[in-house]
């Protein structure tokens, strides 16, 4: 034999099963011919073997020889002949698995030769009686990863309890009793969760972001802050002899260490959270691929595998706080206080507008206030009725001291609140930890949880052990009380004059603190005038 009749076409030497040029071909008891590996893994598939062209039954699985005249035209024709090429598939489209060189696009898979035919290749499923039983759906890819590996049967359905596909065969078995829907309905469910994982990813993103510039625009402030806190000491030290330059010196410097804190406190958090963006970013770019994907199947198998999100922190209370410096500024002044009494005079004006800024509402609580005391309706009034009051017996009630506390608390930060003691001839105000003794006498001191100033007939006192005896003013109508409680400072001012009264430095607080009110006793009505916690009126 010279050479193959080239008019004859491919299909003569093709394989019946896989439809590709004969490849080690072998005959059949029958007389038909097929790839030695094909017709051994069709059998491997069957209960009884059978020729998959006439579906003639062998009592024993046959030992097929090789066809050698079929051998040798198929090798003669497969270097002689060359396959007419079609168009390619496109991207997203199954391709063709028997089409040697460029693969056409298939328009159908076999779910019994678990292969994707083009139209061409096709043709043998509708024309051979044996192959038209076979089952044909829309091209799918993977088509091994779409069966069951136990059953053999297409996975169709999806098991919500254990969030895997089955097929229907697995239904009457392991999962009988489990709840299954088709794969499109859990696919939608599963899309429309994905959509909100990357809605939520988003939001997370800008939050972010957000709180970026928020960062940003504090230690903008802080900087400003900070330079006007260095321009009124500047006033203050540049107006001393040269004694007090190390002084100046000194502030100057520790304001700028605060500063650089405070910035460094920053640019970790910014740090931190770009970090997370840069995570929260991947995790979107694994997640939106899949949100595109209709492939039933492939998206829930891939949607089971997806990662879980990066451990992000809660965000909604971080903030960067501006350094504090009026502690700092306090404590310089306290050592120069006989030589910088006229610009104290000046300092405290600027120092009770910097405090008054944290401002904070606060309300009276009812349930601390002591039997004998009266609280008005909005809860900014308070002084002593004359008459005990026949209360439920509250563990939060004070029941030695005539005082009460406000509803709200402390733990971290600045706060600011101002009270009226005109016409008052006792009183005693500040603040309080919350594990106070509510019950007993112990001393109303820092180191029983209490940072108060105390008035009466004998002067302005501020309750320490031993006690700080302070200047009587006159006609002292209003107390700003202003708490740092991250530096450990409590400061009290005289409102009217816009004068500083005192600051207790170097506080330790591990506990909320309260705002404390203690009108004392009403002294035959010479005491009955409330103390009124009043909005701060910051007119120069």
């Amino acid at each position: 034999m010279a050479s193959a009749n080239t008019s004859w076409s491919e299909e003569n030497f093709s394989c019946p099963i896989c439809l590709d040029v004969f490849s080690s071909p072998v005959s059949t008891p029958c007389g038909h011919n097929f790839c030695r590996t094909c017709i051994n893994k069709f059998w491997d598939e069957q209960v009884q073997c059978k020729c998959p062209i006439c579906n003639q039954m062998f009592d024993t699985r046959p030992d097929p020889q090789v066809n050698i005249f079929v051998s040798e035209m198929a090798d003669l024709f497969r270097t002689t002949v060359r396959v007419k090429e079609g168009p390619c598939f496109e991207p997203g489209e199954v391709p063709c698995d028997v089409c040697t060189g460029t693969q056409l696009k298939a328009v159908k898979s076999c779910l019994v030769c678990l292969i994707s035919y083009c139209q061409t290749h096709l043709e043998p499923h509708q024309r051979v009686a044996g192959l038209k039983k076979h089952r044909l759906v829309e091209p799918m890819d993977r088509l091994e990863d779409r069966m069951c590996k136990n059953h053999d049967r297409l996975l169709e359905l999806f098991c919500q309890t254990e969030q895997v596909c089955v097929c229907q065969y697995c239904t009457e078995g392991d999962h009988k009793s489990h709840p299954v829907v088709p794969l499109k309905e859990e696919y939608e469910v599963k899309t429309a969760l994905l959509g909100k994982i990357e809605a939520e990813v988003q939001q997370m993103i800008q939050e972010r972001k957000l709180k970026i510039k928020e960062i940003k625009d504090m230690v903008e402030f802080s900087k400003k802050d900070a330079d006007g806190v260095i321009a009124d000491g500047g006033q203050v030290f540049t107006a001393l002899m040269r004694r007090v330059e190390k002084c100046r010196d000194d502030f100057n410097q520790t304001v700028k260490e605060r500063l650089k804190t405070t910035e460094k406190q920053a640019e970790d958090l910014i740090k931190e959270l770009e970090q997370e963006i840069e995570d929260l970013t991947n995790r979107s770019s694994e997640v939106k691929p899949l949100s595109h994907t209709k492939d039933h199947l492939h998206f829930l198998q891939a949607f089971r595998s997806l990662k879980d999100p990066p451990p992000t922190r809660d965000w909604t209370t971080v903030e960067v706080r501006p350094p504090s410096y009026v502690g700092t500024l306090r404590r310089s002044l306290d050592q120069l206080e006989e030589t910088l009494n006229m610009e104290m005079k000046k300092l405290p004006h600027d120092e009770l507008k910097r405090v008054q800024q944290y401002e904070v509402d606060v309300t009276l609580d009812p349930d601390t206030a002591n039997v004998w005391l009266i609280l008005s309706e909005d809860g900014k009034q308070v002084h002593d009725g004359g008459v005990v009051k026949k209360l439920p017996d509250n563990p939060k009630r004070f029941t030695w001291y005539t005082c009460v506390l406000t509803r709200q608390s402390f733990s971290s930060g600045r706060f600011y609140f101002e009270v009226k003691v005109k016409d008052k001839t006792v009183w005693c105000l500040g603040v309080a930890r919350e594990s106070i003794d509510r019950k007993g006498w112990t001393g109303l001191t820092p180191e029983t949880g209490n940072w108060t100033l105390n008035y009466n007939k004998n002067g302005l006192v501020f309750r320490d052990n031993p006690a700080v005896r302070l200047p009587l003013r006159a006609e002292l109508q209003k107390v700003g009380v202003f708490v740092d409680y991250d530096e450990g400072l409590v400061s009290f001012y005289d409102v009217e004059a816009r004068v500083h009264i005192y600051s207790a430095t170097g506080c330790t607080f591990s506990e909320p603190l309260y705002p404390f009110l203690d009108p004392c006793d009403h002294e035959i009505g010479r005491n009955s005038a409330p103390l009124i916690i009043s909005p701060v009126n910051q007119t120069d």
